[in-house]
């Protein structure tokens, strides 16, 4: 066979072919454009392994199970990918359940301990005058940074940074203490 009759049966078999494939494959992803990008990629293939073929392959089966084979290997994928989904779903439930769980057994007397109390007192007592003086303000008494700021002749933006230097400081100092706790409520 010459190329030029080869393109023009090429032709025919895809304009014969190329709008079922699509349907048959939409059947099962239920997406447009994948489907058509699977039947075009089987319709290359065709084209691209046609002259080491059997002289009677039929033609339309080679590509409809090209186009079969790719819809089972993208539904497979689909299907890992829901899977691995539901997982981290059901892990990051888990974790908000704990969370929850965790919170609502809270104790604020218990939180507010006296170990506690005496674990912020000596993180407080480290930090310099000015960041002590700031963050008592503001938690202790209520004040806003904007207030802080005007009382101490401050911009805002150092009474924020003071803060959270303060915030810092008790976090690192409180972590054992608060893990030690969560851990304590998980296993009673």
């Amino acid at each position: 066979m010459d190329s030029a009759s080869d393109i023009r049966n090429f032709n025919n078999l895809f304009n014969e072919y190329y709008s079922r494939f699509v349907r048959f494959a939409m059947g099962y992803l239920k997406d447009q454009p994948v489907a058509e990008d699977f039947v075009s990629e089987a319709f290359t293939l065709y084209w691209e392994n046609r002259e080491t073929l059997l002289q009677d392959t039929n033609a339309p089966a080679y590509i409809l199970t090209i186009v079969k084979n790719k819809c089972i290997n993208h539904l497979h994928h689909e299907q890992i990918r829901l899977n691995a989904e539901k997982e981290m779903t059901e892990h990051a439930e888990w974790v908000l359940n704990t969370r929850l769980a965790t919170l609502e057994a809270s104790d604020p007397e218990y939180l507010f301990s006296d170990e506690m109390r005496d674990i912020v007192r000596k993180t407080l007592d480290k930090l310099p005058l000015k960041t002590r003086r700031i963050f008592i303000l503001n938690r202790y008494h209520g004040f806003s940074y904007k207030d802080i700021a005007k009382k101490m002749n401050l911009s805002p933006k150092t009474v924020e940074y003071h803060i959270s230097k303060a915030l810092s400081c008790l976090r690192l100092s409180l972590r054992d203490f608060i893990f030690l706790s969560a851990i304590l409520f998980l296993l009673f």
